[in-house]
């Protein structure tokens, strides 16, 4: 039986974004569950053996957010979705990510502040843009049913 050849972590990064790019969300996700596990060991290493750069890491994190979002799998896509906001604060799209699912959930509160936080780091995401205000709209009418 032939072995796969080891691949470097940015390789198993670049297929794994051909997969997601085709749809093929299994192997996708195993290729960023893999991405991930090497970046979390290597961390641990040395400095001149860190090879994972800090916005892949976090781009691994939120694209398999997005195909646990896809399988309705809510709280496990916040967590990885938690996970790149932590690896890479700067980066508005898993505040983004993680503020829909807050919203579905009714969780108004905290997706409001995700929704915020996208804007204050991005101004010009439209979509985060729309999302607070239908935020801000659904919360006020959920205060106005309650009595």
């Amino acid at each position: 039986m032939e072995q796969e050849p080891a691949r470097a972590p940015p390789d198993l990064l670049s297929a794994a974004h051909a997969h997601f790019r085709e749809q093929r969300f299994g192997p996708a996700e195993e290729l960023y569950s893999r991405f991930i596990a090497r970046c979390v060991r290597s961390a641990a290493g040395p400095a001149p053996t860190r090879k994972c750069l800090t916005h892949d890491l976090a781009t691994a994190f939120n694209n398999r957010g997005q195909i646990k979002y896809m399988r309705v799998d809510f709280y496990e896509a916040m967590d990885d979705y938690t996970s790149a906001i932590q690896t890479h604060p700067d980066f508005e799209v898993p505040y983004y990510n993680r503020g829909l699912i807050l919203y579905r959930l009714g969780y108004y509160d905290e997706a409001l502040k995700d929704f915020k936080k996208v804007l204050a780091l991005n101004p010009e995401f439209e979509d985060a843009s729309l999302s607070l205000k239908q935020t801000i709209l659904d919360k006020e009418e959920k205060q106005r049913r309650t009595y």
